[in-house]
């Protein structure tokens, strides 16, 4: 993060904890290309690479959590640094949820994968939505260590973009299981894996909103559109 604070052992705490988020986003994104790499080669290595990664993604949570309440009780921040202190608590908690949702992802692979019934699916008609959602949770990250309000507002703009694919995707199953009754469970699986997708997305929207409470200092939860443009030119 590039913002300087007055205190320098701040800015030093500050960097070890931002450090600590980054590996933490790292291994999220390496969690959603492998589950999503594991649907569509139906490879149960790759589900299980996923969920036993859930572990180290848990403690860094755990970890970033006890040093930002260690920097408060220590450092005694201003009211801009406790915002921003609060700020990266939310997004940790955000990333954690993203490595829950890949989590559940590669468990439906595996389900799919037991039911044999899986090359009859449109799975690659998730590919679309997947690809928003690992870009949207990548720019994200990238908005955060820079607080780059415009790529956090192009965020919101485009988290329209999974919803939609979303939508598509769940009106075909809906076709598949009513035209083969024998589809059902695949389709639930992967009703599942598509909603965890979309979830991806809202929680970069999530990042996105808290980087804005960091630089400008609102709350832009729950606001339009239209709102958070104007306040953030």
């Amino acid at each position: 993060m590039s913002e300087k604070h007055l205190s320098s052992q701040f800015d030093s705490d500050l960097n070890a904890v931002s450090s600590q988020l980054m590996e933490m986003g790292g291994l999220i994104e390496t969690q959603i290309q492998h589950a999503i790499q594991a649907l569509a080669q139906f490879s149960i290595p790759l589900a299980d690479d996923v969920i036993h990664v859930e572990d180290r993604v848990d403690a860094l949570e755990v970890d970033i959590d006890r040093a930002l309440t260690t920097v408060i009780a220590r450092r005694q921040p201003t009211a801009r640094d406790l915002r921003l202190l609060l700020a990266v608590s939310k997004i940790t908690t955000n990333l954690e949820r993203v490595g829950d949702e890949a989590q559940k992802i590669a468990r439906r692979v595996k389900s799919i994968i037991a039911n044999g019934e899986s090359h009859k699916m449109p799975i690659g008609d998730l590919r679309v939505a997947s690809d928003l959602a690992i870009d949207l949770i990548h720019r994200a990250l990238d908005a955060f260590a820079r607080l780059d309000i415009p790529a956090a507002v192009d965020i919101l703009k485009e988290d329209n973009l999974i919803d939609r694919e979303f939508k598509g995707f769940t009106r075909k199953l809906i076709t598949y299981m009513m035209e083969d009754p024998r589809t059902i469970s695949d389709s639930l699986d992967l009703l599942f894996v598509a909603k965890a997708i979309e979830r991806i997305g809202d929680h970069a929207k999530n990042i996105a909103e808290f980087i804005i409470y960091i630089v400008k200092g609102t709350d832009v939860r729950h606001s339009s559109l239209t709102h958070i443009e104007t306040i953030t030119q």
